[in-house]
């Protein structure tokens, strides 16, 4: 069996998907975010727009249980056993991938095996801009 067509069409596809991206724009600068954990993910241009909904949606929902800074120190922590996880920590940020932070924001921790006291956010499998926006916001936190 032959896989290099398949390679290569993979290849074409986000050659193509990558020359969309970039020339459709609006007045905003987009920025880009790959969607998906295998090398044809599908890369997505995320807006000022979108960043600001992002740190919007941690500051009203996420904030509570981690905290503003992510630290897992949140209004809402005092009383959660386990803690919130601490998002700030560079170690484990360097120890999970994208797509489990894309499962735990939309499924929640129960359904990934963590803590059942993180809701699922189902909202945002809607709006991938945002959900890809809220992740690198996270992944900022541990800077």
């Amino acid at each position: 069996m032959n896989c290099r067509p398949r390679i290569r069409a993979s290849l074409l596809a986000s050659c193509l998907v990558l020359t969309v991206s970039s020339a459709c724009g609006g007045g905003e600068a987009p920025h880009s975010a790959a969607v998906g954990g295998s090398p044809a993910a599908v890369v997505v241009a995320i807006s000022d727009a979108d960043r600001a909904a992002a740190k919007q949606t941690f500051e009203t929902v996420c904030f509570t249980c981690h905290g503003v800074s992510g630290k897992g120190d949140g209004p809402g922590s005092a009383g959660l056993d386990p803690k919130p996880r601490d998002l700030s920590d560079k170690t484990w940020q360097a120890s999970i991938g994208d797509e489990h932070l894309r499962n735990v924001i939309t499924m929640g921790g129960a359904a990934v095996g963590k803590s059942p006291a993180m809701p699922p956010q189902p909202q945002l499998k809607g709006n991938p801009k945002q959900l890809e926006a809220l992740i690198q916001h996270v992944r900022g936190l541990a800077r």
